[in-house]
């Protein structure tokens, strides 16, 4: 028997450390109240960048999935301890409640601890303390007779003790799977703020850019390929942790420190009542492969950097200034590059949405994606540079974005008239696109493709086309040439450290 307590302990202790977790999610959802949360923020902080590096480069998007599992199971172990030794307290004492008590208590202290909030942390005490509580009931108990409705008392001998024992270990495991079953059904789905920001109505400003966009756009036979605007659902994103900050707007504020003639907090209202502009500005992530999806473009709102920069005055030699958002990320650009940023509050017409820095993030023009600090609290003027978070771990990505063309799944279309439609983006940054070309022979031949048309936007993708008689297989090859001159260059690179670079190819027929 000494061996089926001790693994009914063990499973008892998981179902409640896992009953926990549910619980705070039922109270907090997805957000930086949600007791995982700052277990994730610490492995991503803690994990060496050759690490990270090797992650980005090897399964992408599912490094994200990988930090986040070992999170949850980080806390499901520490709240399955508390429970464990709830348990044995229950054993001890004869009295379930006592270690219910304890569980809960010791639960409840562990996850205010890591959150800060004790209300929110009632969620996990709770949750985790009805499953010690349950489980610790005595296996002897009576249970009531399915056809009498009289009470039955457990089988005697050490199988049918044993049978108790895992019969009520298995209701109380199944039930408490099914309490996380039904709070995570009950829950809205990550993104869902999101999905209902792209359907809001838009502001006039915006619309009209929008419009323009549409008409400068190419037809193209693809109804999956993107225009000239990527939808707000379907723009990439890519965060060093997995949960959003929440900021609301009349909570947010931007301060200037440093090398600055004396702090200075512009809040939300003020920043909105500076002159407005609608930026068409694409996006592309610096840790992306040469043909990968992390490219798009969008219209958004908000107001030059510049005079903001002028009013709190530079200092001496202050050359470089380091943003921070309030998810912790950080990145150090030069003040001439900085002077010629946008602070963004609307996409694509609506209210910028949480997961793209709500109330306001930052666009560096013709730089990487990832210098473009979402959920922006500070900027700090310094006179001497400092390596931002990506540099501490072994990467260049503030420099210019580098050329590309790219040619997805969806660009490649057979008409109906026999002939292939290669369709897709090319983006250089603030250098712009003179023109795409394309090979079908492996690039022993090549010709133009057509353009979308140009946009007084200095910082904005183009769309290519070409349309071609196919025989057979042919190894398709796509190049862009900027509006300087230069073209795309040929050697294939890795994303680290300085951003993928190359001809994208693929085989079509």
């Amino acid at each position: 028997m000494t061996y089926v307590t001790e693994h009914r302990e063990v499973l008892l202790a998981a179902a409640a450390g896992t009953a926990g977790v549910a619980g705070s999610y039922l109270v907090t959802g997805w957000s930086p109240s949600f007791v995982v949360r700052p277990v994730d923020q610490a492995i991503v902080n803690l994990t060496p960048g050759p690490i990270v590096t090797v992650a980005i480069e090897t399964v992408g998007d599912a490094g994200h999935l990988i930090h986040v599992a070992m999170a949850f199971a980080a806390v499901v172990g520490l709240f399955g301890a508390i429970a464990l030794a709830g348990l044995r307290l229950s054993a001890h004492a004869d009295r379930p409640l006592v270690g219910a008590a304890a569980a809960g208590a010791g639960t409840w202290l562990l996850a205010a601890g890591l959150t800060g909030l004790s209300t929110q942390a009632l969620g996990a005490a709770l949750s985790a303390a009805v499953v010690v509580g349950i489980g610790g009931l005595p296996a002897s108990s009576p249970a009531p007779d399915s056809a009498s409705g009289d009470d039955a008392p457990v089988p005697e001998g050490p199988t049918g003790a044993v049978d108790a024992v895992r019969r009520r270990t298995l209701g109380v495991v199944v039930g408490a799977l099914g309490f996380v079953v039904a709070t995570v059904v009950g829950r809205r789905s990550i993104g869902a703020d999101d999905e209902a920001l792209a359907d809001a109505p838009r502001s006039e400003g915006a619309a009209a850019r929008l419009g323009e966009l549409e008409a400068a756009s190419l037809a193209v036979e693809s109804d999956d390929l993107h225009g000239m605007v990527s939808p707000i659902g379907e723009f990439y994103n890519v965060d060093i942790a997995e949960f959003d900050p929440r900021v609301a707007a009349t909570e947010w504020s931007l301060t200037f420190t440093g090398e600055t003639d004396g702090d200075r907090t512009v809040d939300f209202d003020e920043l909105i009542d500076r002159p407005v502009e609608h930026r068409a500005v694409t996006l592309r992530c610096v840790g992306e492969d040469l043909n990968g999806r992390k490219l798009d473009n969008a219209v958004w709102t908000g107001t030059p950097i510049r005079p903001l920069l002028e009013s709190v005055d530079p200092q001496g030699d202050c050359n470089c200034a380091m943003l921070r958002g309030e998810d912790g990320y950080y990145v150090q650009f030069p003040v001439d590059v900085l002077a010629e940023g946008f602070l963004a509050w609307g996409m694509n017409g609506t209210e910028l949405p949480p997961s793209h820095g709500h109330p306001v993030r930052v666009l560096i023009p013709g730089h990487w994606g990832e210098t473009n600090v979402k959920w922006l609290s500070e900027i700090e003027l310094l006179n001497v540079e400092e390596d931002g978070y990506w540099e501490e771990r072994g990467w260049e990505g503030t420099g210019e974005v580098k050329t590309v063309a790219k040619l997805w799944d969806e660009g490649i279309t057979e008409r109906g008239d026999g002939r292939i439609e290669l369709a897709g983006h090319a983006y250089a940054g603030t250098r712009g696109i003179e023109r795409v070309e394309v090979s079908t022979d492996g690039g022993d031949s090549w010709t133009d493709a057509a353009l979308s048309d140009s946009l007084p936007d200095a910082d904005v993708w183009h769309q290519w086309r070409h349309v071609f008689d196919p025989d057979g297989t042919h190894e398709v090859v796509v190049r862009a040439v900027d509006g300087e001159g230069t073209r795309q260059i040929r050697e294939s690179t890795d994303p680290s450290p300085t951003g993928s670079a190359g001809w994208v190819r693929r085989t079509v027929g």
